[in-house]
Protein backbone atom coordinates (compact mmCIF):
# COMPACT_ATOMS: atom_id res chain seq x y z
CA UNK A 1 0.00 0.00 0.00
CA UNK A 2 1.24 3.51 -0.76
CA UNK A 3 2.34 5.76 2.05
CA UNK A 4 -0.95 7.62 2.14
CA UNK A 5 -2.06 6.12 5.41
CA UNK A 6 0.67 7.67 7.46
CA UNK A 7 -0.08 11.29 6.59
CA UNK A 8 -0.12 13.87 9.33
CA UNK A 9 -1.60 17.24 8.54
CA UNK A 10 0.77 20.00 9.51
CA UNK A 11 -0.05 23.66 9.54
CA UNK A 12 -3.06 23.83 7.23
CA UNK A 13 -6.44 25.26 8.09
CA UNK A 14 -9.77 24.11 6.76
CA UNK A 15 -10.61 25.95 3.57
CA UNK A 16 -14.20 24.80 3.70
CA UNK A 17 -15.67 26.48 6.78
CA UNK A 18 -17.00 24.05 9.34
CA UNK A 19 -19.29 26.65 10.87
CA UNK A 20 -22.56 24.85 11.27
CA UNK A 21 -24.54 27.74 9.88
CA UNK A 22 -22.46 27.98 6.72
CA UNK A 23 -23.98 26.76 3.49
CA UNK A 24 -20.86 26.94 1.34
CA UNK A 25 -19.94 23.36 2.16
CA UNK A 26 -23.42 21.98 1.73
CA UNK A 27 -24.81 19.76 -0.96
CA UNK A 28 -26.79 20.62 -4.02
CA UNK A 29 -29.97 21.13 -2.04
CA UNK A 30 -31.94 18.38 -3.75
CA UNK A 31 -33.27 15.26 -2.09
CA UNK A 32 -31.37 12.76 -4.20
CA UNK A 33 -29.51 11.48 -1.15
CA UNK A 34 -32.83 10.31 0.35
CA UNK A 35 -34.04 8.39 -2.69
CA UNK A 36 -33.57 4.62 -2.58
CA UNK A 37 -31.26 3.32 -5.28
CA UNK A 38 -31.40 -0.42 -5.88
CA UNK A 39 -29.30 -2.95 -7.75
CA UNK A 40 -31.38 -2.48 -10.90
CA UNK A 41 -30.61 1.24 -10.85
CA UNK A 42 -26.90 0.52 -10.63
CA UNK A 43 -27.08 -1.93 -13.50
CA UNK A 44 -29.00 0.60 -15.58
CA UNK A 45 -26.32 3.22 -14.88
CA UNK A 46 -23.57 0.82 -15.90
CA UNK A 47 -25.42 -0.14 -19.06
CA UNK A 48 -25.98 3.48 -20.01
CA UNK A 49 -22.39 4.38 -19.21
CA UNK A 50 -20.82 7.79 -18.83
CA UNK A 51 -17.80 9.42 -17.28
CA UNK A 52 -16.86 9.69 -13.63
CA UNK A 53 -13.89 11.48 -12.11
CA UNK A 54 -12.11 9.86 -9.18
CA UNK A 55 -9.68 11.75 -6.96
CA UNK A 56 -7.25 9.30 -5.39
CA UNK A 57 -3.55 9.20 -4.61
CA UNK A 58 -3.50 5.42 -4.16
CA UNK A 59 -1.79 4.00 -7.26
CA UNK A 60 -3.89 0.82 -7.24
CA UNK A 61 -7.03 2.80 -8.09
CA UNK A 62 -5.84 3.23 -11.69
CA UNK A 63 -5.47 -0.52 -12.11
CA UNK A 64 -9.01 -1.11 -10.87
CA UNK A 65 -10.32 1.70 -13.06
CA UNK A 66 -8.82 0.07 -16.17
CA UNK A 67 -10.33 -3.26 -15.15
CA UNK A 68 -13.70 -1.61 -14.55
CA UNK A 69 -13.68 0.08 -17.96
CA UNK A 70 -12.91 -3.23 -19.64
CA UNK A 71 -15.85 -4.87 -17.87
CA UNK A 72 -18.16 -1.93 -18.63
CA UNK A 73 -17.05 -0.52 -22.00
CA UNK A 74 -19.46 2.42 -21.92
CA UNK A 75 -17.96 3.73 -18.68
CA UNK A 76 -14.92 5.99 -18.54
CA UNK A 77 -13.15 6.46 -15.21
CA UNK A 78 -10.84 9.44 -15.05
CA UNK A 79 -8.44 8.99 -12.12
CA UNK A 80 -6.83 12.19 -10.88
CA UNK A 81 -4.16 12.54 -8.23
CA UNK A 82 -5.21 15.86 -6.72
CA UNK A 83 -2.59 15.57 -4.01
CA UNK A 84 -1.78 13.31 -1.11
CA UNK A 85 -3.85 13.54 2.05
CA UNK A 86 -3.93 17.15 3.20
CA UNK A 87 -3.29 18.55 -0.27
CA UNK A 88 -6.32 16.72 -1.66
CA UNK A 89 -8.50 17.73 1.29
CA UNK A 90 -7.64 21.36 0.68
CA UNK A 91 -8.51 20.99 -3.01
CA UNK A 92 -11.69 19.06 -2.24
CA UNK A 93 -12.85 21.62 0.31
CA UNK A 94 -12.17 24.42 -2.16
CA UNK A 95 -14.15 22.66 -4.88
CA UNK A 96 -17.09 21.95 -2.58
CA UNK A 97 -17.10 25.53 -1.34
CA UNK A 98 -17.03 26.88 -4.90
CA UNK A 99 -19.53 24.24 -6.06
CA UNK A 100 -17.33 23.69 -9.06
CA UNK A 101 -15.01 20.91 -10.16
CA UNK A 102 -16.03 18.47 -7.41
CA UNK A 103 -15.01 14.86 -8.20
CA UNK A 104 -17.60 12.11 -8.44
CA UNK A 105 -15.60 9.85 -6.11
CA UNK A 106 -12.90 10.85 -3.64
CA UNK A 107 -10.43 8.96 -1.48
CA UNK A 108 -10.90 10.15 2.10
CA UNK A 109 -8.99 8.80 5.08
CA UNK A 110 -11.07 7.58 7.99
CA UNK A 111 -10.12 10.38 10.34
CA UNK A 112 -11.20 12.97 7.76
CA UNK A 113 -14.64 11.52 6.94
CA UNK A 114 -16.39 13.53 9.66
CA UNK A 115 -15.20 16.82 8.21
CA UNK A 116 -17.20 16.23 5.05
CA UNK A 117 -20.15 14.20 6.29
CA UNK A 118 -21.25 16.68 8.95
CA UNK A 119 -21.13 19.59 6.52
CA UNK A 120 -23.21 17.63 3.99
CA UNK A 121 -20.34 17.43 1.53
CA UNK A 122 -20.84 13.71 0.93
CA UNK A 123 -23.70 11.59 -0.36
CA UNK A 124 -25.24 9.31 2.25
CA UNK A 125 -24.69 5.90 0.69
CA UNK A 126 -27.21 4.34 3.05
CA UNK A 127 -29.89 5.09 0.46
CA UNK A 128 -27.87 3.02 -2.03
CA UNK A 129 -28.03 -0.03 0.20
CA UNK A 130 -24.50 0.40 1.55
CA UNK A 131 -25.66 -0.48 5.05
CA UNK A 132 -26.16 -4.08 3.91
CA UNK A 133 -22.37 -4.32 3.49
CA UNK A 134 -21.65 -3.83 7.21
CA UNK A 135 -20.88 -7.49 7.85
CA UNK A 136 -18.42 -7.48 4.95
CA UNK A 137 -15.95 -5.23 6.78
CA UNK A 138 -13.85 -5.41 9.91
CA UNK A 139 -15.00 -3.31 12.86
CA UNK A 140 -12.57 -0.40 12.79
CA UNK A 141 -13.00 0.68 9.16
CA UNK A 142 -16.79 0.25 9.18
CA UNK A 143 -17.23 2.29 12.35
CA UNK A 144 -15.21 5.04 10.73
CA UNK A 145 -17.56 5.43 7.76
CA UNK A 146 -20.96 4.62 9.29
CA UNK A 147 -23.13 6.61 11.66
CA UNK A 148 -26.40 4.88 12.45
CA UNK A 149 -28.17 4.23 9.16
CA UNK A 150 -25.92 6.67 7.32
CA UNK A 151 -22.87 5.46 5.44
CA UNK A 152 -20.49 8.16 4.22
CA UNK A 153 -18.03 6.02 2.29
CA UNK A 154 -16.98 2.43 1.69
CA UNK A 155 -13.78 1.17 3.35
CA UNK A 156 -11.09 0.74 0.74
CA UNK A 157 -8.39 -0.64 3.00
CA UNK A 158 -7.38 -0.79 6.64
CA UNK A 159 -4.45 -0.49 8.98
CA UNK A 160 -4.72 -2.88 11.94
CA UNK A 161 -1.55 -2.38 13.95
CA UNK A 162 1.37 -4.72 14.50
CA UNK A 163 4.94 -4.45 15.73
CA UNK A 164 7.58 -4.64 13.02
CA UNK A 165 10.94 -5.49 14.59
CA UNK A 166 14.49 -6.03 13.39
CA UNK A 167 15.19 -9.66 14.32
CA UNK A 168 18.87 -9.31 13.43
CA UNK A 169 19.25 -6.51 15.98
CA UNK A 170 17.15 -8.28 18.61
CA UNK A 171 19.22 -11.45 18.24
CA UNK A 172 22.51 -9.58 18.42
CA UNK A 173 21.58 -7.82 21.66
CA UNK A 174 19.63 -10.76 23.10
CA UNK A 175 16.36 -8.85 23.29
CA UNK A 176 13.09 -10.73 23.61
CA UNK A 177 10.20 -9.55 21.49
CA UNK A 178 8.03 -7.51 23.90
CA UNK A 179 4.45 -8.59 24.49
CA UNK A 180 3.57 -5.60 26.71
CA UNK A 181 4.48 -1.93 26.55
CA UNK A 182 6.31 -2.24 29.87
CA UNK A 183 8.46 -4.93 28.26
CA UNK A 184 8.88 -2.62 25.29
CA UNK A 185 10.23 0.09 27.61
CA UNK A 186 12.66 -2.39 29.18
CA UNK A 187 13.78 -3.52 25.72
CA UNK A 188 14.37 0.11 24.76
CA UNK A 189 16.58 0.63 27.81
CA UNK A 190 18.53 -2.58 27.22
CA UNK A 191 19.15 -1.81 23.56
CA UNK A 192 20.21 1.80 24.05
CA UNK A 193 22.48 0.90 26.97
CA UNK A 194 24.19 -1.80 24.91
CA UNK A 195 24.65 0.57 21.98
CA UNK A 196 23.85 4.28 22.42
CA UNK A 197 23.44 4.61 18.66
CA UNK A 198 20.53 2.18 18.69
CA UNK A 199 16.92 3.13 19.46
CA UNK A 200 13.83 1.01 19.96
CA UNK A 201 11.94 3.27 17.54
CA UNK A 202 11.81 6.84 16.26
CA UNK A 203 9.29 9.43 17.35
CA UNK A 204 9.12 13.19 17.10
CA UNK A 205 5.38 13.36 17.66
CA UNK A 206 2.69 12.01 15.37
CA UNK A 207 -1.03 12.65 15.78
CA UNK A 208 -2.04 9.45 14.01
CA UNK A 209 0.25 7.27 16.10
CA UNK A 210 -0.81 8.97 19.33
CA UNK A 211 -4.52 8.52 18.70
CA UNK A 212 -3.97 4.91 17.60
CA UNK A 213 -2.14 4.02 20.80
CA UNK A 214 -4.80 5.77 22.88
CA UNK A 215 -7.40 3.76 20.97
CA UNK A 216 -5.59 0.52 21.77
CA UNK A 217 -5.29 1.49 25.44
CA UNK A 218 -9.07 1.82 25.66
CA UNK A 219 -9.13 5.59 25.87
CA UNK A 220 -12.05 7.51 24.39
CA UNK A 221 -10.82 11.11 24.14
CA UNK A 222 -13.46 12.07 21.58
CA UNK A 223 -17.19 11.71 22.04
CA UNK A 224 -19.31 12.86 19.13
CA UNK A 225 -23.08 13.08 18.94
CA UNK A 226 -23.96 15.20 15.93
CA UNK A 227 -22.82 18.71 16.75
CA UNK A 228 -22.20 17.88 20.41
CA UNK A 229 -18.54 17.08 20.98
CA UNK A 230 -16.60 16.00 24.05
CA UNK A 231 -12.79 16.11 24.26
CA UNK A 232 -10.92 14.66 27.23
CA UNK A 233 -7.40 13.22 27.30
CA UNK A 234 -7.40 12.55 31.04
CA UNK A 235 -9.25 9.25 31.32
CA UNK A 236 -7.51 6.40 33.10
CA UNK A 237 -6.71 4.57 29.87
CA UNK A 238 -4.86 7.58 28.48
CA UNK A 239 -2.46 7.50 31.41
CA UNK A 240 -1.34 4.02 30.34
CA UNK A 241 0.00 5.59 27.17
CA UNK A 242 1.45 8.76 28.70
CA UNK A 243 3.21 6.88 31.54
CA UNK A 244 5.17 4.65 29.16
CA UNK A 245 5.77 7.13 26.39
CA UNK A 246 6.90 9.87 28.78
CA UNK A 247 9.65 7.58 30.04
CA UNK A 248 10.74 6.80 26.48
CA UNK A 249 11.00 10.53 25.81
CA UNK A 250 12.62 11.50 29.12
CA UNK A 251 15.24 8.78 28.87
CA UNK A 252 15.92 9.65 25.23
CA UNK A 253 15.12 6.12 24.11
CA UNK A 254 13.40 7.10 20.85
CA UNK A 255 15.37 8.41 17.90
CA UNK A 256 14.62 12.06 17.08
CA UNK A 257 14.03 11.18 13.45
CA UNK A 258 10.99 12.28 11.45
CA UNK A 259 9.12 9.49 9.72
CA UNK A 260 9.25 9.05 5.95
CA UNK A 261 12.48 11.04 5.61
CA UNK A 262 15.78 9.78 4.18
CA UNK A 263 17.20 9.52 7.71
CA UNK A 264 14.23 7.44 8.78
CA UNK A 265 14.65 4.97 5.93
CA UNK A 266 18.37 4.84 6.67
CA UNK A 267 17.66 4.05 10.33
CA UNK A 268 15.31 1.23 9.40
CA UNK A 269 17.89 -0.08 6.98
CA UNK A 270 20.94 -0.05 9.26
CA UNK A 271 19.08 -1.18 12.38
CA UNK A 272 19.53 1.98 14.45
CA UNK A 273 15.72 2.13 14.49
CA UNK A 274 14.85 -1.34 15.71
CA UNK A 275 11.03 -1.47 15.76
CA UNK A 276 8.04 0.18 14.19
CA UNK A 277 4.53 -0.05 15.67
CA UNK A 278 2.37 0.82 12.67
CA UNK A 279 -0.46 -0.27 10.37
CA UNK A 280 -0.56 -3.46 8.32
CA UNK A 281 -0.16 -1.50 5.10
CA UNK A 282 3.55 -1.04 5.88
CA UNK A 283 5.16 -4.11 4.22
CA UNK A 284 5.34 -2.66 0.71
CA UNK A 285 7.11 0.39 2.09
CA UNK A 286 9.76 -1.87 3.58
CA UNK A 287 10.18 -3.70 0.29
CA UNK A 288 10.57 -0.53 -1.76
CA UNK A 289 12.24 1.77 0.76
CA UNK A 290 14.39 -0.49 2.94
CA UNK A 291 15.66 -3.03 0.43
CA UNK A 292 19.02 -3.49 2.16
CA UNK A 293 17.36 -4.96 5.27
CA UNK A 294 15.39 -7.67 3.51
CA UNK A 295 15.33 -10.75 5.71
CA UNK A 296 16.25 -8.82 8.86
CA UNK A 297 12.74 -7.76 9.85
CA UNK A 298 9.80 -9.70 11.26
CA UNK A 299 6.26 -8.96 12.43
CA UNK A 300 4.73 -9.53 15.87
CA UNK A 301 1.48 -8.68 17.58
CA UNK A 302 1.28 -5.18 18.99
CA UNK A 303 2.46 -5.04 22.63
CA UNK A 304 -0.37 -4.85 25.16
CA UNK A 305 -1.00 -2.34 27.91
CA UNK A 306 -1.57 -5.20 30.36
CA UNK A 307 -0.36 -8.79 30.18
CA UNK A 308 -2.90 -11.20 28.76
CA UNK A 309 -4.90 -8.61 26.87
CA UNK A 310 -5.60 -8.84 23.15
CA UNK A 311 -6.32 -5.36 21.92
CA UNK A 312 -5.22 -3.50 18.83
CA UNK A 313 -6.15 -0.36 16.92
CA UNK A 314 -6.33 0.99 13.41
CA UNK A 315 -3.54 3.17 12.11
CA UNK A 316 -4.40 4.75 8.79
CA UNK A 317 -6.63 3.53 6.02
CA UNK A 318 -8.95 5.14 3.52
CA UNK A 319 -12.48 5.05 2.21
CA UNK A 320 -13.95 6.00 -1.11
CA UNK A 321 -16.72 8.55 -0.77
CA UNK A 322 -19.17 10.09 -3.23
CA UNK A 323 -19.18 13.91 -2.92
CA UNK A 324 -22.66 15.37 -3.13
CA UNK A 325 -21.68 17.84 -5.85
CA UNK A 326 -19.89 15.46 -8.21
CA UNK A 327 -19.29 17.29 -11.46
CA UNK A 328 -20.86 14.63 -13.66
CA UNK A 329 -23.89 14.29 -11.38
CA UNK A 330 -24.05 10.55 -11.93
CA UNK A 331 -24.13 9.23 -8.40
CA UNK A 332 -25.43 5.79 -9.28
CA UNK A 333 -22.45 5.24 -11.58
CA UNK A 334 -20.10 6.71 -9.00
CA UNK A 335 -21.44 4.37 -6.34
CA UNK A 336 -21.25 1.39 -8.69
CA UNK A 337 -17.52 2.04 -9.13
CA UNK A 338 -17.05 2.65 -5.41
CA UNK A 339 -18.73 -0.64 -4.59
CA UNK A 340 -16.69 -2.49 -7.21
CA UNK A 341 -13.36 -1.30 -5.85
CA UNK A 342 -14.27 -1.53 -2.16
CA UNK A 343 -16.55 -4.57 -2.01
CA UNK A 344 -16.27 -6.26 -5.39
CA UNK A 345 -13.66 -7.74 -7.71
CA UNK A 346 -11.50 -4.64 -7.31
CA UNK A 347 -10.58 -5.71 -3.77
CA UNK A 348 -8.53 -8.66 -5.02
CA UNK A 349 -6.89 -6.53 -7.70
CA UNK A 350 -5.67 -4.13 -5.02
CA UNK A 351 -4.54 -6.96 -2.73
CA UNK A 352 -2.48 -8.35 -5.59
CA UNK A 353 -0.74 -4.98 -5.79
CA UNK A 354 0.01 -4.86 -2.07
CA UNK A 355 -3.03 -3.17 -0.54
CA UNK A 356 -4.27 -4.40 2.82
CA UNK A 357 -8.02 -5.18 2.76
CA UNK A 358 -10.79 -4.12 5.09
CA UNK A 359 -13.06 -6.95 3.94
CA UNK A 360 -13.51 -9.84 6.39
CA UNK A 361 -13.76 -12.47 3.66
CA UNK A 362 -10.36 -11.55 2.28
CA UNK A 363 -8.77 -11.13 5.70
CA UNK A 364 -9.88 -14.64 6.63
CA UNK A 365 -9.13 -16.35 3.32
CA UNK A 366 -6.55 -19.14 3.40
CA UNK A 367 -4.78 -17.72 0.36
CA UNK A 368 -4.35 -14.36 2.05
CA UNK A 369 -3.27 -15.70 5.43
CA UNK A 370 -0.88 -18.27 3.96
CA UNK A 371 0.97 -15.67 1.89
CA UNK A 372 4.67 -15.79 2.69
CA UNK A 373 6.62 -12.55 2.80
CA UNK A 374 10.14 -13.03 1.50
CA UNK A 375 11.13 -9.71 3.02
CA UNK A 376 10.17 -11.00 6.46
CA UNK A 377 12.07 -14.25 6.13
CA UNK A 378 9.13 -16.17 4.69
CA UNK A 379 6.86 -15.23 7.58
CA UNK A 380 3.09 -15.50 7.08
CA UNK A 381 2.58 -12.00 8.42
CA UNK A 382 -1.00 -11.65 7.21
CA UNK A 383 -2.08 -14.04 9.95
CA UNK A 384 -0.85 -11.54 12.52
CA UNK A 385 -2.44 -8.61 10.70
CA UNK A 386 -5.79 -10.39 10.32
CA UNK A 387 -5.84 -11.28 14.02
CA UNK A 388 -5.07 -7.66 14.83
CA UNK A 389 -8.05 -6.54 12.73
CA UNK A 390 -10.32 -8.78 14.85
CA UNK A 391 -8.97 -7.22 18.03
CA UNK A 392 -9.71 -3.58 17.23
CA UNK A 393 -12.12 -2.29 19.91
CA UNK A 394 -15.37 -0.75 18.73
CA UNK A 395 -16.55 2.63 19.93
CA UNK A 396 -13.68 4.83 18.78
CA UNK A 397 -14.58 8.26 17.39
CA UNK A 398 -12.66 10.98 15.61
CA UNK A 399 -13.58 14.63 15.79
CA UNK A 400 -15.71 16.00 12.96
CA UNK A 401 -12.80 18.39 12.50
CA UNK A 402 -9.94 15.94 13.08
CA UNK A 403 -8.17 17.31 10.00
CA UNK A 404 -7.73 20.62 11.79
CA UNK A 405 -6.92 18.99 15.14
CA UNK A 406 -4.12 16.96 13.58
CA UNK A 407 -2.72 20.07 11.95
CA UNK A 408 -2.02 21.64 15.37
CA UNK A 409 -0.62 18.51 17.01
CA UNK A 410 3.01 19.58 16.63
CA UNK A 411 2.26 22.97 18.15
CA UNK A 412 0.80 21.32 21.25
CA UNK A 413 1.70 17.70 22.01
CA UNK A 414 4.76 17.94 19.79
CA UNK A 415 6.42 20.28 22.29
CA UNK A 416 6.91 17.32 24.63
CA UNK A 417 9.53 15.99 22.21
CA UNK A 418 11.60 19.18 21.99
CA UNK A 419 11.23 20.83 25.40
CA UNK A 420 10.49 20.09 29.02
CA UNK A 421 6.76 19.97 28.34
CA UNK A 422 5.16 16.79 29.63
CA UNK A 423 2.96 14.68 27.39
CA UNK A 424 0.00 15.20 29.69
CA UNK A 425 0.44 18.97 29.43
CA UNK A 426 0.83 18.72 25.67
CA UNK A 427 -2.37 16.70 25.41
CA UNK A 428 -4.13 19.27 27.60
CA UNK A 429 -2.98 22.05 25.23
CA UNK A 430 -4.20 20.00 22.26
CA UNK A 431 -7.50 19.49 24.03
CA UNK A 432 -7.90 23.20 24.85
CA UNK A 433 -7.05 24.29 21.32
CA UNK A 434 -9.42 21.72 19.83
CA UNK A 435 -12.22 22.79 22.16
CA UNK A 436 -11.74 26.45 21.24
CA UNK A 437 -11.71 25.71 17.54
CA UNK A 438 -14.84 23.57 17.79
CA UNK A 439 -16.72 26.29 19.64
CA UNK A 440 -15.58 28.88 17.11
CA UNK A 441 -17.08 26.70 14.37
CA UNK A 442 -20.44 26.41 16.11
CA UNK A 443 -20.09 23.04 17.84
CA UNK A 444 -21.18 22.50 21.40
CA UNK A 445 -17.93 21.31 22.95
CA UNK A 446 -17.17 20.11 26.45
Amino acid sequence: MPKHTRRLLRGIGLVCALALGATACGGSGDDSGDQKVGASDLQAALKKGGTITVWAWDSTVKSVAAEFEKKYPKVHVEVVNAGTGNDQYKALSNAISAKKGVPDVAQVEYYAIGQYSLTKGLTDLGSYGAGKLKADYSTGPWNSVADGDSVWGLPMDSGPMALFFNKKVFDKYKITVPTTWDEYLKAARKLHKANPKMYITSDVGDAGMTTSLLWQAGSHPYKVDGTNVGIDFTDAAATKYTDVWQKLIDEKLVAPVTGWTDDWYKGLGDGTIATLPIGAWMPNNFVTGVKQASGDWRVAALPQWAAGEHSSAENGGSSLAVPDLGKHDNKALAYAFTKYIAAGAGVQTRIDEGAFPATVKDLNSKEFQDTKFDYFGGQQANKIFAESAKNVPAGWSYLPYQVYANSIFNDTVGKAYVSGTKLTDGLKSWQDASVKYGKDQGFTVK
